[in-house]
């Protein structure tokens, strides 16, 4: 059965938060951001993101809160979750994936942390970005395939698969709505 519901999982800094609350707004569906809900663990703990991701190593009961979150939210309706893991507690949902090779990631980071700044997370160089963001992606496929078995790079279970490099944000969301659109009738 199919949900209304779009999961949109990727590589980091590929825009999934960015998507997601364009998507949402498309759509008049609501957005939740499980990212921002690791951001908020951090800051509570006084900790970065890539200091928690460690931290979650140990102590899968991070992770879990997380997870939990999402599986509560896999009856609810007309939403759209980014997450590296909702596709995987919500079988039903549409899944998108948003590619993004690692170095034009670590540009963007750098970039949106500069410009914006990012809850928990710092930025000294692109290359700094670009080994805090390696080894953030080493820990979660570490993590996530200890927890549930779950191998991250394995694409072939989403319904979408869309590389965000030569594609404007407008673009992606474009792609998205009308992939979704056809896939829900």
């Amino acid at each position: 059965m199919k949900r209304r519901i779009i999961t949109i999982a990727g590589a980091l800094g590929s825009g999934k938060s960015s998507t997601g609350k364009r998507v949402a707004s498309e759509l008049g569906y609501s957005h939740f951001s499980s990212g921002d809900l690791f951001r908020a663990i951090a800051k509570e703990r006084g900790l970065s993101i890539e200091e928690i991701n460690k931290q979650a190593e140990l102590e899968q009961e991070i992770d879990h809160a997380v997870d939990e979150r999402l599986r509560q939210m896999a009856d609810e309706m007309d939403f759209v979750i980014d997450s590296r893991m909702a596709y995987h507690w919500m079988p039903e949902s549409f899944k998108v994936y948003l590619a993004l090779d690692p170095h034009t990631a670590a540009k963007r980071i750098y970039n949106h942390i500069k410009k914006e700044g990012r809850m928990s997370q710092d930025a000294e160089s692109v290359e700094h970005v670009f080994e805090t963001t390696a080894a953030r992606q080493a820990s979660e496929k570490k993590r996530y395939m200890t927890l549930y078995g779950v191998d991250v790079e394995d694409l072939s279970p989403f319904d979408l698969v869309v590389d965000t490099a030569p594609n404007t944000l407008e673009a992606v969301v474009r792609i998205v709505v009308n992939a979704y659109r056809a896939w829900i009738t």
